[in-house]
């Protein structure tokens, strides 16, 4: 499941994510995602949920094409990209991919979501 988050700094956008992405999810957020992002500088804070449990049906190849496909329209819009989480599966992969990640990118602890926002809007 994809769901907005609203309590954000100013031009900070948001989402949490949990249970099981499937590539269904993906398509149907894929409308919201472009217009969340529509704004020029890309401030963003994505928070995996402890039950996260990976990609369903087709959830995988769909994030990625999603992925790739705002990193190649809004490569230089991306300012700062904070994860918030804390399983460390999904922070050592993240550790792993973070030189893909265009502007800066930073991984905090679930505790910390407050202090992930802010520093997403610095």
């Amino acid at each position: 499941m994809i769901e907005v988050l609203t309590d954000l700094p100013e031009g900070v956008t948001g989402i949490r994510v949990s249970g099981r992405l499937s590539g269904d999810d993906l398509r149907a957020f894929e409308p919201q995602m472009h217009d969340l992002l529509g704004t020029g500088e890309i401030r963003f804070v994505e928070v995996i949920d402890p039950d996260y449990a990976g990609f369903g049906p087709g959830g995988l190849a769909e994030d990625m094409k999603l992925g790739f496909g705002l990193l190649f329209k809004h490569h230089s819009a991306f300012k700062r990209i904070a994860v918030v989480t804390d399983a460390d599966w999904i922070k050592h992969t993240l550790h792993v991919m973070a030189w893909m990640v265009p502007g800066e990118f930073a991984i905090f602890g679930l505790a910390e979501l407050g202090r992930a926002a802010e520093w997403a809007a610095g």
